[in-house]
């Protein structure tokens, strides 16, 4: 017969209930601001709902209504240097934030408003209409809420999304030696994904100061909780990583902020991190003016007795009751906020003249102009002035030949030497006497606090990186062990990294490095094989660099680290064992962005490649005794390729090979052919040339493998290719 020893979780979770004597204890001060709160919040919603249902909000508005409480029970008293973010359903923690900034000693429910407060209204509706006077120049509407100076990281779109970055906003708080916390509000949909359980899971091992509030609204558009998943109090998934967990009423303001405070106190203390499951209700469907019963998926009764719970309702009941207000006071603060409410639509629409009597439609001036289309989707360079850069051919420091990883240890030891800033982050980076590869040596034992070994959650610790570099205290150097698994993260990648610059209004830095190699002939197959090219050169946001000297690695990485945009740098396997020359001594200068490198000049056809292809089309070139002009590009994204050195080749040579490794399928010459065919159509004569590799990713088989990759021979085929296009033999 088996022992079996009952275990139990070390982490407290409790139900959190108020009482009577919990409201007459109350600071009427508290109460007040909560009152105030709440009320604001609603009638803008309810505005934005009146303009969604007359056609003027463009794309969804998600309202809060009936979600007040959590909102205003959990932040009408934070620091605006605490800082938090939000989901797609985001209005109320976003205005409820920007009060307390505002409004750092409360709100009193019989003050005037002040213009701070209207002008906080009526610039949040202007970015719910999309126009150029919102807090993200329109570009973020309903989903994408962000005011950075009143601690607003950003609402978004994904479910579970801003969970990441979040983390990294926390992680920022704690390195820094404040007591600042970040909050992250999603709903009971994002519980279940994996962001938000990674996240837990990092934020509780590395003790962040981060609280993951839970609006457990009941339904994810229309499904349940119960049909989601087989535990519905979702407040329970702290047991899982040790965090210590509140489940409150959502519908009553004071019960989350006394929970809140219990929750600030144990993370500005140091202890880690907290989740706050908050029980409130959407009094609308998911998007718009319409109940859920409209749509079947709840019935009238529900929707009655929640209402009957309206979190408003008992803020005025509660203040009457206690002789903190009386009624004509509660109705004086409605009109007020109704006026203001009023004041700000009537600034932002007007009467359409083309249309039917009483329709309404957006003034024409405040929409953004189109030529703001693009700007702000990568910054603008402006940090490079003045920094001066070389080429190997004009250094005048040393240079000997060195072995390829031992120049990328050394040049991030010095960067995280001279600047506090740099944090490197990935899988093993503090073990193995330097990573997989060597590429961190040495730098965990100088610099602990800041070469951060990660769980295996590509997701968490990408997003954190996000985040950390949002916040513009650090500059994340993030390691993915290959290239691959960046689908693992892609939501972080591409959705939030590479876009959150552009969403929010073009105008907060990303300063975020991506490390990643490509292992293509290592046998490790088709999920640690791929060249990523292709794949981010097509995704708004990122810069590209692919060195292939150790001498340009040192002079690209430090480029790379001085940018205020995202950067994936590209290394290669192959690379790391070569040797090449480096500098001894001078480990800090640049090489200027978008500059590519011509490797051999020539006349008979010009030859675009990066990597460790460069390389081989040298030696395909001398094999053939073709006379190419072989340029490494060093610069892959569309904002950086260097189409100077590009353009003068073609038009001296009329012929174009592109060259790389990878797959057809995720190619990077793709693209690459397409705009060039575009720029340079006059000057080809005969249609672009390409070489890769398979349409298949390399298996394990070493034969295979060759076969679907390319190297010198393929480079050689694809010379004679060109050559018989020109009519040679």
């Amino acid at each position: 017969m088996p022992d079996i020893t009952p275990l139990q979780s070390q982490a407290p979770w409790v139900e959190f209930q108020i009482t009577d004597s919990d409201w007459k204890n109350a600071d009427p001060a508290v109460l007040g601001t909560l009152l105030t709160h709440v009320h604001l919040i609603r009638a803008f919603e309810e505005t934005v709902v009146g303009l969604a249902m007359e056609g003027l909000v463009h794309g969804p508005a998600h309202s809060s209504v009936g979600q007040e409480g959590g909102a205003a029970g959990s932040l009408a008293f934070l620091r605006t240097t605490d800082q938090i973010n939000g989901s797609h359903r985001g209005h109320h923690q976003f205005l409820s934030k920007a009060l307390a900034h505002i409004h750092p000693n409360g709100m009193s429910p019989t003050a005037e408003l002040g213009a701070n407060t209207t002008a906080l209204l009526q610039r949040t509706l202007a970015e719910i209409l999309g126009l150029s006077q919102g807090f993200c120049q329109g570009r973020g509407g309903s989903m994408h809420l962000r005011w950075d100076d009143a601690g607003v990281l950003g609402t978004n779109a994904i479910v579970g999304g801003g969970i990441p970055l979040a983390a990294g906003a926390a992680w920022a708080h704690k390195h820094a030696g404040t007591s600042d916390v970040a909050i992250t509000y999603f709903g009971d949909g994002a519980v279940n994904i994996g962001s938000a359980l990674e996240t837990m899971n990092l934020a509780a091992a590395w003790k962040l100061p981060l609280c993951f509030f839970i609006e457990n609204n009941r339904y994810a558009v229309s499904t349940s909780v119960e049909e989601a998943t087989a535990e519905p109090r979702l407040s329970a998934r702290g047991q899982a990583f040790n965090i210590p967990s509140w489940k409150v009423d959502g519908m009553n303001p004071l019960a989350v902020h006394l929970a809140m405070e219990q929750a600030l106190e144990h993370m500005r203390t140091g202890r880690g991190p907290t989740i706050i499951e908050a029980d409130l209700y959407r009094f609308y469907h998911q998007n718009g003016g319409f109940a859920g019963s409209a749509f079947g998926y709840r019935s009238k009764e529900e929707e009655q007795q929640w209402r009957e719970r309206d979190p408003v309702a008992l803020m005025n009941t509660k203040m009457v009751e206690l002789g903190l207000i009386t009624a004509d006071d509660i109705e004086q603060l409605q009109n007020r906020i109704q006026q203001a409410m009023k004041n700000a639509a009537d600034a932002l629409v007007e009467a359409d003249p083309d249309g039917k009597a009483g329709k309404r439609r957006i003034r024409p001036e405040l929409w953004p102009a189109p030529h703001f289309r693009d700007v702000g989707l990568r910054g603008d360079l402006s940090e490079m002035n003045g920094v001066a850069t070389v080429e190997q051919d004009n250094f005048t420091s040393s240079l000997e030949n060195r072995k390829f990883i031992d120049v990328v240890a050394d040049v991030m030891g010095r960067r995280m030497e001279t600047d506090p800033g740099v944090v490197i982050m990935g899988e093993d980076v503090h073990r193995l006497k330097g990573g997989t590869n060597g590429a961190t040596r040495g730098l965990s034992d100088r610099f602990p606090d800041r070469v951060l070994g990660t769980p295996i959650s590509e997701n968490a610790f990408a997003g954190l990186g996000g985040g950390l570099a949002m916040d513009g205290r650090y500059r994340p150097v993030v390691e993915f062990m290959y290239p691959d698994f960046m689908w693992v993260a892609a939501d972080q990648i591409f959705n939030q990294i590479g876009k959150v610059r552009h969403m929010f209004g073009g105008d907060i830095n990303v300063p975020l490095v991506l490390r990643s190699k490509v292992a293509m002939g290592s046998g490790y197959g088709s999920q640690h094989s791929m060249d990523p090219a292709g794949i981010f050169a097509t995704s708004p946001g990122w810069r590209i660099v692919a060195p292939s000297t150790p001498f340009d690695y040192v002079g690209l990485m430090n480029t790379a680290l001085k940018l205020n945009d995202p950067v994936l740098v590209i290394e290669h396997i192959d690379l790391y064992a070569s040797s090449g020359l480096a500098p001894t001594d001078d480990l800090d200068y640049c090489l200027p962005v978008g500059k590519a490198a011509v490797r051999r000049e020539g006349k008979a056809l010009t030859i675009l490649t990066y990597l460790s292809m460069v390389q081989h089309s040298l030696e395909a070139v001398e094999q053939t005794g073709v006379d190419a002009e072989v340029i490494d590009l060093r610069w892959l994204d569309q904002a950086s390729l260097d189409w100077d050195t590009i353009g003068e080749s073609i038009r001296k040579t009329n012929n174009v090979l592109i060259v790389e490794q990878g797959a057809r399928g995720t190619s990077y010459g793709g693209w690459l052919a397409d705009e060039i065919q575009r720029r340079y159509f006059d000057w080809l004569d005969q249609p672009i040339q390409r070489v890769t590799g398979g349409e298949a990713s390399p298996s394990i088989s070493k034969v295979l493998e060759r076969a679907a990759h390319a190297r010198t021979e393929e480079v050689v085929e694809g010379l004679q290719r060109v050559q018989q296009g020109q009519g040679l033999n």
